[in-house]
């Protein structure tokens, strides 16, 4: 993978220091990782889901945990349970310990997590504070009116 300079983006661009920041780290977390492969699905305006193909692992061989917007998924198989005895000609379903790791957006949080037919599901939702809504005000409306949320009415508007 080739390494790119974001130095100029932090000389131009004001206020963008964060998003360059998680670019470059970003760029530095997944790499060339292929193992396991993922998809992830927008399910509804603000809900998502994560799907990891974790064939073989059971409950207790995964580990999800979320940390200032870091999500960390991760798959730990014992050596000794690996091989059980068994003698493989080819191995073609790789069972190795894994370490995955998400950049969640400001506001996402993880709602629940469920494991079906060796597929990880978790899932997402965007919950925003009703300080970030959308408010719709009125033009010449005095200044201490508090501006009205668009889309909702209060219980005296309705009457």
């Amino acid at each position: 993978m080739s390494n790119i300079d974001l130095t100029p983006l932090y000389r131009t661009m004001v206020g963008f220091d964060r998003m360059a920041s998680m670019i470059d780290q970003a760029a530095r977390l997944d790499g060339s990782q292929g193992y396991p492969p993922y998809n992830i699905e927008r399910v509804d305006e603000d809900a998502f889901a994560i799907e990891i193909a974790v064939a073989g692992f059971t409950e207790d061989d995964l580990e999800i945990e979320t940390k200032e917007g870091l999500l960390t998924v991760a798959g730990k198989k014992n050596e000794t349970e690996d091989g059980n005895g068994r003698n493989f000609l080819h191995r073609g379903i790789a069972q190795r310990s894994f370490i995955r790791r998400f950049q969640l957006a400001d506001h996402v949080i993880v709602t629940g997590a469920s494991l079906e037919h060796g597929v990880l599901r978790i899932d997402l939702v965007r919950e925003l504070p009703e300080t970030k809504k959308p408010r719709k005000i009125e033009i010449g409306a005095p200044a201490q009116a508090e501006p009205k949320l668009i889309g909702k009415k209060k219980a005296s508007d309705a009457a």
